[in-house]
C-alpha cells in the first residue's frame, strides 16, 4: 500500500520521493516498491494505482521489435485471396485504402489509416525510442512528452477492430468466392497477440524503472 504524501517545507525537492495521483479520486501518493504480484490501492477510494510490472518491463523491448516486424508484414503482404469464377484478385491493407481514397470514401480512408497504421506504429516506434536508450541505462530525450504521447497515442489504434472486420468480411466472402487467407492474415494474428501482452504495461510505469536504472 502507498503511504499518504506528508508535504515536508525542509524537504529536498530532488531527493522527495516521487508521486503517483489516483486516476480516479486524485489523491497523491508517494510510490513504494512492490513486491512481485503487488498491487498500489489508492487509500481513499480503494482505486488501482499501479502494480509490480518488473517482469512486464524486461519484456517490453523484444515485443516491440516482434511487433515491428509483423506489423510491417500485416501492412505490406496481402491480407487475403479471392478466387472468383477463375479470376484472383488479392489485396493488402495499403491497396485498401488506396481503393478506399480513389472513390467518394475519404474520410473512411482517413480514418482506416489513422486508427490501423498511424497511430499503432507511432506508439511502437516511441516505445522502441525509449526502450533502447533505457536499456543501456540512460534516459532518452524528451522522456515525459513521449510517455504522455503513448498514452494519448493507446486509445487511438484499432487494429482488433479491423482485423474483426475483416474476419466478418470473409465470412460473408467465403459463399460466393474461393478465399484463401494471405501472409498478412496470420501476421495480423500474431500481431493481436503480441499487442495485447504490450498494452497490459501501464507506460506510466516507465517513470519508475527509468529511476531504478539510470544513475544519479
Amino acid at each position: 500500500m502507498p503511504s499518504p504524501v506528508k508535504r515536508d517545507a525542509s524537504a529536498d525537492p530532488v531527493s522527495f520521493p516521487p508521486l503517483i495521483a489516483c486516476e480516479y479520486c486524485d489523491a497523491v501518493h508517494q510510490q513504494t516498491d512492490l513486491a512481485e504480484g503487488e498491487r498500489a490501492l489508492c487509500l481513499r477510494c480503494g482505486g488501482l494505482l499501479y502494480r509490480e510490472s518488473q517482469r512486464a518491463y524486461h519484456r517490453q523491448l523484444p515485443l516491440v521489435v516482434t511487433a515491428l516486424i509483423l506489423f510491417m508484414l500485416a501492412s505490406a503482404c496481402p491480407i487475403v485471396e479471392l478466387d472468383l469464377k477463375g479470376v484472383r484478385t488479392a489485396t493488402s491493407l495499403w491497396g485498401a485504402i488506396q481503393a478506399l481514397s480513389s472513390g467518394e470514401m475519404v474520410p473512411v480512408a482517413i480514418l482506416v489509416f489513422a486508427t490501423t497504421i498511424l497511430f499503432p506504429l507511432t506508439e511502437m516506434l516511441m516505445l522502441l525510442y525509449l526502450l533502447v536508450p533505457m536499456a543501456q541505462h540512460r534516459m532518452p530525450p524528451g522522456f515525459g512528452r513521449l510517455v504522455r504521447g503513448i498514452q494519448r497515442a493507446r486509445p487511438w489504434g484499432m487494429l482488433e477492430v479491423f482485423m474483426i472486420g475483416v474476419l466478418v468480411t470473409l465470412v460473408k466472402l467465403s459463399t460466393i468466392a474461393q478465399v484463401q487467407p494471405g501472409v498478412a492474415l496470420w501476421s495480423f494474428a500474431a500481431l493481436m497477440i503480441v499487442l495485447a501482452v504490450m498494452l497490459s504495461f501501464d507506460p506510466r510505469n516507465l517513470w519508475r524503472h527509468l529511476r531504478a536504472q539510470t544513475p544519479r
